[in-house]
């Protein structure tokens, strides 16, 4: 395996700082364009660094408009919203924002929207009292079903037993609805089965590592263990080669350590929510306004996700060596969004 295959091709996109956007992905400082923004959670995950890679690839089909992107390193929703005060000051042609803690960011982005600066929910669903009209993401339900149905298809037919089910972010919608998804599909095909949980699996990599290991020891026999956050696939992956365990294993996102366990054979799928879409969508959306384009759309754009297996893992680690191959991997997809946007959207109030 190269071992570019694994790594991230993102340097200095989380640093905060703004860059003129000038088209086909250049960049060159200045202070006199339209200015956008996005904040994102925890900027040290791989989910952040793909959504900021994707956003500035939106920003640049648009050309002329400066961005910027920042967010804390760790899980603090506290620094989420200072940062995002901070930004609204200068980012006056719209903020993008993915937040960990949707009620806490609620009363500042509702300040934002009173001074006429538009404001994009992305990933993770914003509160109703946020006053934000435009969410972009995915169907988190249909997520677990994914995950589920590569789950089961290792399965036998009639199988009885438990999966034990782990929730990173109790509480959080996307979260919870991937957690129902995945319930749901297994009581719908597999009614033999039954999924403990979904336990509260925490955010950090480090306190969910040993929340697993606390499950796996209570649970030897469980045919499966599946959670709903990035750092379940990995984590899990590592205790099931330490234990030379027997059990199934399914997570979320593109981590290079969950990559490399699909590739391993200690993760049987891994569900991507395709960050970089989501980031693109969002960066394009904005840029266009600030342009002086079409006005934001209200809504749920709606983005697939990509269940990720050793059936299509050479071509997402070729996807992921580089920002070059990342850029045109989802070029078709893009461009789909770019020439229609209307057939994208759903109605807010089904997001979930």
């Amino acid at each position: 395996m190269r071992s570019a295959g694994l790594v991230l091709g993102l340097v200095g996109l989380l640093s905060g700082t703004a860059v003129a956007t000038t088209g086909c992905g250049a960049a060159a400082s200045s202070t006199a364009l339209p200015h956008v923004g996005f904040v994102v959670k925890r900027t040290g995950g791989s989910f952040a660094q793909e959504m900021t890679s994707g956003f500035h690839e939106g920003v640049g089909r648009v050309g002329g408009v400066s961005a910027t992107v920042t967010g804390p390193p760790g899980q603090d929703g506290h620094r989420e919203v200072e940062l995002f005060r901070d930004l609204s000051k200068a980012a006056k042609g719209g903020i993008a924002v993915a937040t960990s803690e949707p009620a806490l960011m609620a009363p500042p982005i509702g300040e934002t929207l009173r001074e006429h600066v538009s404001v994009v929910g992305v990933d993770m669903r914003l509160t109703a009292s946020s006053g934000v009209e435009l969410h972009i993401g995915n169907d988190n339900y249909e997520l677990g079903e994914k995950l589920a149905d590569e789950l089961m298809r290792r399965l036998p037919s009639g199988a009885t037993g438990s999966v034990v089910l782990g929730n990173t972010t109790p509480g959080l919608p996307g979260f919870d609805d991937r957690a129902d998804g995945i319930r749901g599909r297994f009581a719908e095909e597999l009614p033999g089965v039954r999924v403990l949980g979904p336990f509260d699996t925490q955010r950090d990599d480090e306190a969910n590592l040993d929340a697993w290991r606390r499950l796996a020891a209570a649970n030897p026999d469980a045919l499966a263990f599946v959670g709903t956050g990035d750092c379940d696939g990995f984590n899990l992956a590592a205790i099931k080669t330490e234990k030379s365990a027997r059990w199934l294993v399914g997570g979320f996102g593109v981590d290079p350590r969950t990559l490399q366990a699909v590739r391993d054979g200690a993760v049987v799928a891994s569900v991507s929510p395709e960050h970089y879409l989501k980031g693109a969508v969002a960066g394009w959306l904005l840029a266009r306004q600030a342009r002086g384009g079409a006005e934001l759309p209200e809504g749920w754009v709606f983005t697939p996700g990509l269940a990720v297996t050793t059936a299509n893992l050479h071509e997402v680690l070729h996807r992921q060596e580089s920002e070059k191959a990342r850029r045109e991997w989802f070029r078709p997809q893009i461009d789909a969004f770019v020439k229609d946007p209307a057939s994208w959207l759903r109605p807010l109030e089904q997001a979930r």
